[in-house]
């Protein structure tokens, strides 16, 4: 009998109010230097994207930017996945996946002046709040940088160019709650609170954990 796999690693999603989802993302200069998650040891930036895929997965996402797990670099990864499970089967969203990405510095230019409204948003970050209306260009371009620093260019169309479009603006310190009327984000105000009173609550525990020169416990 085999022994039993650990589970991967997973980052702490940080949620709505945490500040650094507010700040404007740092550049990465260099694919070669390490980064580091706090209170995670330092990795390479493909151990960093590898672990920032697995949380995302295990949070049910399509796409996760540095900042959300609480890295200020302008980096963020995504995926698309099949649209075809049969009804009442629930496959590991892993194995669902056709393509990931990576992406380091992207830059998204729009390629359709039309604007889509019409598709249903949400957010890691702010779970649980799902909301249509986010105007969203129908066709971007991306340039970027790849994790072995190469510069790529790719352009996608319809729902992956609204998950670029998302994960981009996290890099700039939006919300997708940002992009919709005031009294949108005044609908949910008491959910937002809670996530405020959360990130303080996980932030004072990092605090902690940082005088006392601890790492936060991984997940086994």
């Amino acid at each position: 009998m085999s022994e039993p796999r650990s589970a991967p690693l997973v980052y702490p999603i940080r949620l709505y109010g945490d500040p650094v989802l507010r700040r404007k993302a740092r550049a990465i200069q260099d694919v070669s230097a390490p980064a580091q998650v706090a209170h995670h040891p330092a990795q390479s930036l493909r151990q960093v994207a590898d672990t920032m895929l697995e949380t995302m997965f295990e949070a049910r996402g399509v796409g996760l930017a540095a900042p959300q797990v609480g890295l200020s670099a302008r980096m963020f990864v995504a995926v698309e996945y099949e649209d075809d499970e049969e009804e009442g089967t629930e496959r590991p969203l892993r194995s669902r996946v056709l393509r990931s990405y990576v992406m380091l510095n992207p830059q998204v230019r729009p390629l359709d002046k039309r604007k889509d409204d019409s598709v249903q948003e949400g957010c890691l970050s702010i779970p649980g709040i799902y909301e249509e209306g986010v105007k969203r260009a129908r066709a971007v371009r991306v340039d970027y940088t790849d994790l072995d620093g190469h510069p790529q260019t790719l352009e996608a169309e319809d729902y992956l160019a609204r998950v670029f479009q998302h994960e981009a603006d996290h890099l700039d310190g939006v919300f997708f709650l940002d992009r919709l009327p005031p009294e949108v984000t005044e609908d949910y105000r008491k959910e937002l609170l809670n996530m405020q009173r959360q990130s303080r609550e996980y932030l004072k525990e990092l605090e902690t954990l940082r005088r006392a020169g601890g790492h936060l416990q991984e997940k086994l």
